[in-house]
């Protein structure tokens, strides 16, 4: 892989704010700028609207999530409604597909292969489904994926829910799957997951 900068983000960032600076990261790495860059950090509550998304999958109604404290955006992603808050680690991925084989699949199990192993060093077995993009603990879905691209450059990543209080997704049709659930690596583990720091 080529050059990789990473910014990891203190706190809870909203998400808009976050949305326009992959959009302006994206044109700069288009233009050869900046390297890949992923931005890793958690998110404010929001549930996000992709492209393909059906309104009837949000079962609350837009004054409920805002009760709720809970913001609703439309955004250019593929897939349905998800959500994001805090506990769950966010990555966005300003990649040019270019440097990698321009191969869309290849790029999605590719990332879906680290968080795999990712949950392998915490003792979880992460799984891949057949027709659904993302990262499975048994039947229930615990990353989230999704991707846009313009000029060959990525953006949106996934969500990886470590101690999210999940609560929330019973409050939409997550990824538009009515018969499968969403899980955490606190709730596989049975406790927060211990993380190591890094000098």
């Amino acid at each position: 892989w080529a050059e990789l900068r990473v910014a990891i983000l203190p706190g809870l960032s909203p998400y808009a704010p976050l949305w326009e600076s992959q959009r302006a990261l994206s044109v700069r790495r288009w233009r050869g700028e900046i390297s890949d860059t992923l931005i890793l950090l958690e998110h404010e509550p929001v549930v996000t609207l992709g492209k393909s998304a059906l309104r009837q999958h949000l079962l609350l109604s837009e004054a409920e999530f805002k009760k709720r404290g809970v913001s609703i955006v439309p955004v250019d992603r593929g897939g349905d409604v998800t959500y994001h808050g805090p506990g769950q680690l966010v990555g966005y991925w300003i990649f040019d597909l270019k440097q990698h084989g321009e191969d869309v699949h290849h790029f999605l199990r590719a990332i879906e292969e680290v968080l795999i192993r990712t949950l392998a060093d915490f003792g979880i077995a992460g799984e891949r489904s057949a027709g659904a993009t993302g990262v499975w603990g048994g039947n229930k879905k615990i990353a989230a994926m999704g991707l846009h691209l313009s000029h060959w450059v990525s953006t949106h990543g996934f969500a990886l829910n470590v101690s999210t209080d999940l609560a929330p997704f019973d409050w939409i049709v997550p990824c538009g799957l009515r018969d499968r659930g969403v899980t955490s690596m606190e709730r596989l583990l049975g406790a927060p997951p211990e993380f190591s720091s890094v000098a």
